[in-house]
């Protein structure tokens, strides 16, 4: 098992940040790992993705894992893994994106819906794989795919708040990826930091707690 998968299992909690400012990428960070985050992505559809992701790697690279995030192809995978990426998101399944991870011991998470998909990805190298989008498909859809595929790691994304945080546990989820209900753009654009650390405390307690 790679590094980055450990992780993944160990922590349960993937801090995605989509659409950040540089300015406020730092502190967001800090504010994250002060709340017990080990794991964070930025989107490569944020505008200075890459650079971002460089600097929390030189700032943060003993604190916390860095990702990139909504990397759909090769050439965004390319940026990703030139700025430091350590592991590699997309809300798609590109066997291109996973073998190109691969060749460079990178752990590739692809976005997969069916259980075609989900077989699809494991077997085209994917170590574990991101269920999207979990908001609308619900716990339930989590909870009959689990049985049949039950070796594969699972990353549930989208819906996931501190009420069900727990549910998307029990119905066989192996880690969680959050955007907005963890990392508030509003508490961000306000300086709000200290709010940030907070509601990562409550989400990494009720991990803890699980």
């Amino acid at each position: 098992m790679n590094d980055m998968l450990k992780l993944l299992l160990q922590h349960k909690i993937v801090a995605i940040l989509r659409g950040i400012e540089d300015k406020d990428a730092d502190a967001a960070a800090q504010a994250l790992i002060d709340g017990g985050i080990h794991m964070m992505e930025i989107t490569m559809n944020t505008n200075g993705a890459a650079a971002m992701i460089e600097g929390w790697r030189t700032k943060f690279g003993g604190k916390a894992a860095v990702g990139a995030g909504t990397v759909t192809d090769v050439a965004l995978a390319e940026q990703a893994v030139a700025a430091g990426a350590q592991y590699l998101i997309s809300p798609n399944l590109d066997e291109e994106v996973i073998a190109f991870g691969r060749e460079r011991g990178l752990s590739v998470w692809p976005g997969v819906m069916t259980p075609t998909e989900i077989v699809k990805a494991w077997k085209a190298g994917a170590d574990a794989v991101k269920i999207f989008p979990m908001g609308t498909l619900g716990i339930g859809y989590l909870q009959e795919i689990r049985g049949p595929l039950n070796e594969i790691p699972m990353i549930a994304t989208g819906g996931v708040d501190l009420h069900n945080i727990a549910d998307y546990f029990k119905a066989g989820a192996n880690a969680v990826g959050m955007g907005s209900k963890l990392v508030n753009m509003q508490w961000v654009r306000e300086g709000r930091f200290d709010l940030i650390t907070e509601r990562a405390r409550q989400f990494t307690e009720a991990v803890r707690s699980l």
